[in-house]
């Protein structure tokens, strides 16, 4: 089974906990264990948004401000490189291509940011999309997709299975507004209607989480599944 993990940097590395960090590097070494291939994306979290805010402040133009976020969320692919112990590629895969020879050697490819403009929502869906995985999983804070951000609103109902073109039509109007509560973004929202990709998005602050929802299909998050399949996407995990 071939899977891409995107794990939020609010996720990974909200406070630069060693421990945490180690824990979903051994999730993704367990997974490894059990004969799947894997590829990691990691975002830029908390970080990344002071990086942004203080540097917009300082005058600086939004190709400038994504490029402080890819350089942050390269860090914590660094951070989760140092924890996998030799697993995976030495440095951040700066592309698909790169990331692609990784897995194909037996490496575990580990991604930040690529380019201004996309984010590494939009980066784990493509890499899954460009090694045509089995599974992408998002690795997020909050346990799925909801109809609204579930920390400011009680009446935030959650989806436990969507279509891709459901997604899109989700999300498109979160992206408009303030974001929050959009548990990927647009683009990414758009690369898996269009590969048609198998995705679970998830509470992935314990990564025993993610490793139950790869090897069993177990989980308490949301299903994206192609448009008109009938099959019990817990059927899918082998």
């Amino acid at each position: 089974m071939r899977v891409v993990i995107s794990i939020g940097g609010s996720v990974l590395a909200p406070n630069l906990d060693a421990d945490r960090v180690a824990g979903h590097a051994a999730a993704v070494e367990t997974l490894v264990g059990e004969d799947c291939e894997v590829g990691a994306v990691v975002g830029g979290g908390g970080v990344a948004r002071e990086y942004i805010g203080t540097a917009r402040r300082l005058g600086a133009n939004e190709v400038q401000l994504d490029q402080f976020g890819i350089d942050v969320t390269r860090i914590n692919a660094r951070l989760l490189i140092a924890a996998l112990d030799g697993l995976s590629a030495p440095s951040p895969a700066h592309d698909y291509e790169e990331a692609g020879e990784a897995l194909r050697r037996g490496d575990v490819p580990v991604m930040g940011g690529v380019m201004p403009g996309q984010t590494t929502d939009a980066v784990a869906a493509a890499l899954a999309e460009y090694v045509d995985a089995d599974l992408l999983v998002y690795a997020t804070s909050v346990d799925g997709v909801f109809s609204a951000d579930p920390d400011t609103d009680p009446e935030a109902e959650q989806y436990g299975r969507l279509t891709g073109s459901e997604l899109v039509d989700l999300i498109a109007p979160m992206s408009r507004g303030a974001g929050a509560s959009a548990p990927v973004d647009l683009l990414a929202a758009k690369l898996i209607e269009r590969s048609k990709m198998r995705t679970v998005v998830l509470d992935g602050t314990d990564p025993e989480r993610i490793e139950a929802a790869v090897l069993r299909g177990e989980h308490t998050g949301t299903d994206v599944v192609p448009e008109g399949c009938t099959e019990d996407p817990d059927g899918w995990n082998r």
